[in-house]
């Protein structure tokens, strides 16, 4: 798709995820001015060309596209909605697209708002973890009007491959959440059958081989039991983010009223696996906690 050489495209939050977003941002020739709250994060950007902006409010005055991706619902909240927060500062026309996996209701008020003062509001929270950033094929799963959505597909295409909208305002942060919830109980079967395997004197990764393209198959199997087994725990998504989104899906299953038995002992094991001093280490740290090799 083409590039539209009139965005100036703000990026807040350059972490894990948000730095291979913004690069490939740079890439397809779109203007990046960057905002992250530890200016040493978007070093990288800034030599490949990102200019710095020292708060967020500058970026919101000076882009068109502003794009968040930062860590927890308060986050988001302060980022959007503070005194010196982007809506107090956009421009009327601009859009503004939250990535960060957050709750609906945020999502709707953020979309509310941003409505009353003529800007146009995607909730668009994305799947595939580091690997997936770094490689421009991100699930985005998008909330919000089919206009804004389809003004803003070239600059989602250029991050991610299967981009979606899937209904009003909230419905990108309800579908992360149907996401989350499956990759939760889907974890706890990827580590205990690596255990498994490796207890039973087996080869690991030759049984990898054989599960990993059956019915067993899963995203988490292929990307994350690699790293299990050579002992990288490195964050592609952190523990204590993934413990933030369970507690977002569980709070809007209870109030679906919704049984979640796999997803509740995901949280549990997860909040486990922090309390023994993992919350930023990457989820497959979870190995560790069932391979009894955390005290």
């Amino acid at each position: 798709m083409t590039v539209n050489r009139e965005y100036i495209i703000g990026f807040i939050g350059t972490g894990v995820m948000g730095n291979s977003m913004a690069k490939h941002l740079m890439k397809a020739g779109y203007s990046v001015i960057v905002y992250n709250r530890t200016k040493s994060r978007a070093e990288e950007l800034m030599a490949l060309g990102a200019v710095w902006m020292d708060t967020a409010a500058q970026i919101a005055s000076r882009a068109n596209v502003i794009i968040t991706m930062v860590g927890y619902p308060k986050d988001v909240e302060d980022v959007y909605l503070g005194q010196n927060g982007v809506l107090a500062h956009a421009q009327a026309g601009s859009y503004v697209i939250d990535m960060t996996t957050s709750t609906p209701s945020l999502a709707r008020r953020i979309y509310a708002e941003a409505k009353e003062k003529g800007i146009y509001a995607l909730d668009a929270p994305v799947s595939g973890g580091d690997i997936g950033a770094r490689e421009a094929r991100l699930a985005i799963m998008a909330g919000g009007d089919e206009d804004a959505f389809e003004a803003m597909l070239p600059v989602f295409s250029v991050i991610g491959k299967n981009i979606i909208l899937q209904g009003g305002a909230g419905s990108g942060q309800h579908t992360k959440m149907c996401n989350q919830i499956a990759i939760a109980s889907n974890m706890i079967g990827v580590c205990e059958a690596m255990v498994y395997a490796q207890r039973a004197g087996l080869h690991p990764e030759t049984v990898l081989k054989s599960i990993e393209t059956g019915a067993a198959g899963s995203w988490s199997l292929s990307n994350l039991a690699p790293r299990m087994m050579s002992g990288d725990f490195e964050p592609g998504f952190y523990v204590k983010h993934f413990i933030k989104d369970m507690r977002i899906a569980l709070d809007a299953a209870k109030e679906m009223g919704i049984l979640t038995p796999g997803l509740d002992l995901a949280k549990s094991l997860y909040d486990e696996l922090a309390d023994k001093g993992e919350a930023d280490s990457g989820t497959q740290a979870l190995f560790k906690l069932l391979n009894g090799e955390l005290s």
